[in-house]
């Protein structure tokens, strides 16, 4: 049976809260591998103005079995009202990565 990974995606305002919503879901094996970039430029529609905002991007990378607890976690400690919490299948990977990152986030 393959592995159905996926990149999951969300932003904060500042490295420091990146850093810590990377390692809490990497520490509780919801995702096997967390890249914080940034800043970046968001533009956005917030409350009926449009806003511009300095972010961090966090990319998570897990399984489709554990995309549900990845986004109760984020949910729960992220400190935005509405966070971004966007998934991209997987759509090709090198089998010994997918092995590796299936065993990361197996439940343990």
């Amino acid at each position: 049976m393959t592995t159905l990974a996926l990149t999951v995606l969300t932003t904060t305002d500042s490295p420091e809260k990146a850093e810590t919503l990377a390692r809490g879901a990497v520490e509780s094996r919801l995702a096997a591998c967390a890249q914080v970039s940034g800043p970046v430029t968001s533009v956005y529609h917030w409350q009926r103005a449009i806003e511009t905002a300095e972010e961090w991007q966090v990319v998570f990378k897990t399984t489709e079995a554990r995309y549900e607890d990845l986004e109760a976690y984020l949910l729960a400690a992220h400190d935005y009202e509405t966070p971004e919490i966007m998934a991209t299948p997987v759509v090709r990977a090198s089998s010994a990565y997918l092995a590796w990152l299936g065993r990361e986030v197996a439940n343990p």
